[in-house]
């Protein structure tokens, strides 16, 4: 598309806030789902979601390099079953150099809507489904050091805490 559009990143006031539902699906939805490609398109991840790009509105996408879905749109998405737990290992994009543990099931059946409109139930399993949790979390407000263990949630603030008041300095000596 041409444009550059920056990923959010923690602590920014968007990333906690739940997105409301999308109810016209036109243009700019389509606008929308397309930069969001776009943007992933210039990152090493899997999935991202609206408010991720400063933008609160439910929609996600996922593209699993490999898997059997594909690039998937997921608008107003909610899950309607979920099974088969396990402990996979996320990083999210709006929390840089911040890795860890988080339970998520790897089988789940979705209910959402495409681009236009349309709705529609899925079942995806694997990193699909672990991806698709990490971006409805998005959705709802919450981020992956939410669902860390407290030590680790811990760890992870106080290593963004670092960072940004790097961030904070470097800035800081540039303008000077």
């Amino acid at each position: 598309m041409g444009k550059d559009i920056s990923i959010v990143e923690y602590p920014e006031s968007v990333l906690t806030r739940v997105s409301p539902p999308v109810e016209r699906f036109d243009e700019a939805l389509s606008a929308l789902i397309d930069d969001l490609f776009a943007t992933l398109d210039q990152t090493s991840g899997i999935g991202l979601s609206a408010p991720q790009i400063g933008r609160l509105e439910r929609v996600s996408i996922v593209r699993v390099p490999d898997d059997e879905y594909g690039p998937m749109a997921y608008v107003n998405p909610r899950i309607l079953a979920k099974s088969a737990p396990g402990i996979v290992e996320e990083s999210c994009l709006s929390v840089p150099g911040v890795a860890g543990n988080v339970i998520r099931f790897t089988r789940v059946r979705v209910a959402a809507q495409d681009v236009h409109g349309q709705a529609f139930e899925k079942d995806v399993t694997g990193m699909h489904a672990a991806c698709l949790q990490h971006e409805i979390d998005h959705l709802d407000g919450k981020l992956i050091i939410d669902r860390f263990w407290w030590f680790r949630r811990l760890l992870a603030k106080y290593q963004l805490g670092k960072g940004q008041r790097l961030a904070a300095e470097i800035r800081a000596t540039q303008s000077a």
